[in-house]
């Protein structure tokens, strides 16, 4: 695994290219400028790693585009220390990014060919993540509550069992919708509700449905 100096200048005008879309957040510009994207992508596709596009990993899953990855860790306004769930591994860049910011990051996958890939290849980065292999849709209530959590899949719908593991004055952000394009949201939680905002249409694969238990 090879992070050259041509690697860190592509990532620069990745980061470059983003900050022009909206990217603000200086803990996710330098997340992203460390994180080297072309460690997370099939090999077919390194030589185009930091193009701002969405590729295909294992198990019918996609890799998120930059842009999404970086809108949704700068809408999650995270601190170091924070505890955060995330749910869809996937092919583990997302965590990357989050974990270079500092949390503490707990991350469920459905996908079993993702979840036994990607597990190894965080710890071979070190990356340290606490990474299960479960349903989304019923988080991790023995780590509950969480200061953040995100979900890097389309959902039908808001799980009230992530809800319930958010703690007070938490953040989630996550995209909803019934087909491939979803429309974000944050949802900031009080003492008396949702606060929920919109953030326009992304695409995203499907988060499964409820079914099997973790392992």
């Amino acid at each position: 695994m090879v992070d050259s100096y041509r690697h860190k200048g592509m990532r620069k005008r990745m980061v470059e290219a983003l900050r022009a879309k909206g990217l603000t957040s200086d803990m996710v510009i330098q997340a992203m400028l460390e994180v080297p994207r072309h460690f997370f992508v099939d090999n077919v596709f390194v030589e185009h790693a930091y193009d701002d596009k969405a590729f295909p990993i294992a198990a019918g899953q996609t890799i998120s585009h930059p842009s999404t990855v970086a809108m949704q860790s700068q809408l999650l306004d995270v601190k170091p220390g924070m505890k955060v769930l995330e749910i869809g591994t996937g092919s583990g860049y997302q965590a990357a990014v989050l974990i270079k910011m500092g949390v503490r990051l707990y991350s469920i996958e459905r996908q079993k060919e993702l979840y036994t890939r990607t597990k190894p290849l965080l710890k071979k980065m070190n990356y340290h993540c606490e990474c299960y292999y479960g349903d989304g849709y019923k988080g991790k209530t023995a780590f509950a509550p969480f200061d953040r959590i995100i979900i890097t899949c389309g959902a039908p719908f808001i799980p009230e069992d992530l809800v319930q593991q958010l703690s007070i004055g938490g953040r989630m952000v996550i995209p909803v919708g019934a087909d491939d394009t979803r429309e974000m949201f944050s949802l900031d939680k009080t003492e008396s509700g949702l606060k929920k905002l919109t953030h326009g249409a992304y695409k995203f694969v499907p988060m499964l449905e409820q079914k099997g238990s973790d392992i």
